[in-house]
This record gives structure tokens, C-alpha cells and sequence, in this order.
């Protein structure tokens, strides 16, 4: 039996980052593994990364994706600081998948949210239940960052809303 097409979707953040690990299936896509890192907000930028970067090597060890979807990087005139924060996490997690050869797909969150609901602006509870309907999920995921890293996967398995960056 082939081994199935995996993809692992990341929602970068700082403080937490979600993530969801999906195989593609005859019948769709199945859920491996979802959740979130987090890093101790008491500790200074450089180890918060380096947390980051562990968690998210052990992540990629443990499942190895053959892509890595991510979002990509956006800035807010109203609040230029959060993307520079966002950027240094991107940052450690392309070198993570880049140190083991992992194709990424850099992906806008709004066609990340119209590949899911059609609409490129939908909201974050809107996002949650198409995640929950698309993969048949009992339940809506939780936290956010866990629903949105379901849907970076999706989308980054179709393959069709993302710019490969490696």
C-alpha cells in the first residue's frame, strides 16, 4: 500500500501556534494529528523562538509532511508590531521544514477562508464549522489556532491556493 500524501498546516504565532496534521484518504482527509504549541510568554524573544523551533522540529520528525502549508506573512497598518512578531515565528518554522527538505506552501489566510467558505473575509466561527463539516468532525475545533491550521492543511492538500516557496 502507497503511503498516503501528508500535509501539515501550521497557523504561525508567537505565543501559540496551531497546527493540524492531514492525510489524504480514498474518501477525503483524514485528521492525524492537531494542536497547538506554545511558548512561555515570561521568557525573552530569542528562547521563545527557540521553543518554537523545537516543538515544531518535533512535530515535523514525528509526522513527516510531504508539504507544509503556512500562512502567509500579512501587516495591518493599525498594528505593524504583531506582523514583525509573526514573521520571526514563519521564520523558524521555514527553517524547520527547511532543514528537512519539506516542499512549503506560503498561503494568504483569505483564500485559505474563500477555498473553505467562499468568502475571503469569513469570519473566525465561520472558519471553525467549515473545517468541522469539510472533515466530518464531531466537534468544533478548539482553539482557533487549531481550526485555522485545519484549514491551511486543506487548502495546502488541494494544492490549488498556495505559492510554493520551496
Amino acid at each position: 500500500m502507497n503511503k498516503p500524501f501528508r500535509t501539515c498546516g501550521i497557523d504561525p504565532g508567537l505565543g501559540v501556534t496551531g497546527y493540524a496534521v492531514l492525510d489524504a484518504a480514498e474518501f477525503g482527509m483524514v485528521v492525524v494529528d492537531a494542536g497547538v504549541c506554545r511558548t512561555d510568554e515570561s521568557l525573552d524573544l530569542p528562547t521563545r523562538l527557540a521553543q518554537l523551533e523545537r516543538d515544531v522540529s518535533s512535530l515535523l520528525e514525528e509526522h513527516k509532511p510531504d508539504v507544509l502549508a503556512v500562512e502567509k506573512l500579512y501587516a495591518h497598518y493599525k498594528h505593524p508590531r504583531t506582523a514583525i512578531i509573526m514573521g520571526h515565528a514563519r521564520g523558524v518554522i521555514l527553517c524547520a521544514a527547511g532543514r528537512r527538505g519539506i516542499e512549503v506552501a506560503e498561503l494568504p489566510a483569505t483564500h485559505v477562508k474563500k477555498h473553505l467558505t467562499g468568502n475571503g473575509h469569513a469570519s473566525k466561527e465561520r472558519v471553525q464549522r467549515a473545517v468541522q463539516l469539510t472533515l466530518g468532525l464531531s466537534d468544533i475545533p478548539e482553539p482557533p489556532d487549531v481550526a485555522d491550521a485545519l484549514a491551511i492543511a486543506l487548502c495546502g492538500a488541494a494544492g490549488h491556493c498556495g505559492e510554493r516557496i520551496a
